[in-house]
């Protein structure tokens, strides 16, 4: 990075504080789940091991490049399995483990992690939706938004047989456990999960667009918990959640970021 540029980039972040908006946000995070909680990896830093770059006009070196991927987080994926379709003779699909008798799941924990949407809830008459648990859980006592997205930084040499679905919600007021979605675009094809392989990214947005996140381990608190539980499966009982919002805003307690260890 040049100096123009890191002083740009410092300019940017100055004006923002200048106007009341921090230039570090800490944002805390924790797993949500009452069992197998040592699957669940950290969220780590998304880094590149790409060799000393050889020109100082590389893209290694491009300010833009750097800022946009030093933003993401990556979550790793939990579990090794390899699902696929297989038609029944009434002509339903029916979701399978493709591994069988070598499968490093079994049944159990398999209908405990995910669920095939019903036809009548797809995006598109033949692409089944697939999701996946994902018990992270954001929280931040700062305005700031949660972005999931696929791990699209990162290269498959056999790509996924469909679409990650995005989310983007607010961790100040809604820090409910995040889930992972799959629109299955060819069914002909498996989807092949390996456990530390990039599952997904996060990103965050605050309100000042050239501060940074400061991610940290969240204490699992009765507050935390509590809160959780009071927006949690909302969707179940109400369409829009986004509504919901003041009313959460009104009950949320005045902290409930407690960062592990203090």
């Amino acid at each position: 990075m040049s100096w123009d540029d890191y002083f740009a980039e410092e300019r940017a972040a100055d004006e923002g504080a200048t106007r009341g908006k921090k230039r570090t946000v800490t944002v805390g995070w924790t797993v949500r789940t009452q069992k197998a909680e040592a699957i669940w990896g950290a969220p780590q830093a998304f880094s590149r091991q790409d060799p000393k770059p050889r020109s100082s006009k590389s893209v290694q070196v491009c300010p833009a490049a750097v800022d946009f991927d030093r933003r993401h987080f990556v979550i790793p994926c939990p579990v090794d399995v390899t699902l696929a379709f297989q038609r029944q003779p009434n002509g339903q699909l029916q979701l399978i483990d493709a591994d069988g008798d070598q499968s490093a799941m079994r049944q159990t924990g398999l209908r405990e992690m995910m669920v095939l949407h019903p036809q009548n809830e797809w995006r598109h008459p033949d692409r089944p939706i697939l999701q996946m648990i994902a018990p992270y859980v954001f929280v931040a006592d700062e305005p700031c938004f949660v972005v999931q997205t696929p791990p699209y930084l990162h290269y498959f040499p056999n790509p996924r047989p469909g679409l990650q679905m995005g989310g983007r919600f607010p961790v100040h007021v809604w820090p409910r456990p995040l889930s992972w979605g799959f629109e299955w675009y060819d069914i002909t094809k498996p989807l092949v999960l390996k456990r530390g392989e990039p599952w997904f990214y996060v990103s965050f947005e605050t309100e000042n667009p050239a501060g940074r996140v400061r991610l940290v381990e969240q204490e699992r608190t009765e507050e935390l918990d509590s809160y959780i539980s009071g927006i949690l499966d909302v969707s179940n009982y109400v369409n829009q959640t986004y509504s919901l919002f003041s009313e959460a805003q009104r009950m949320r307690p005045e902290q409930l970021l407690k960062p592990k260890g203090k």
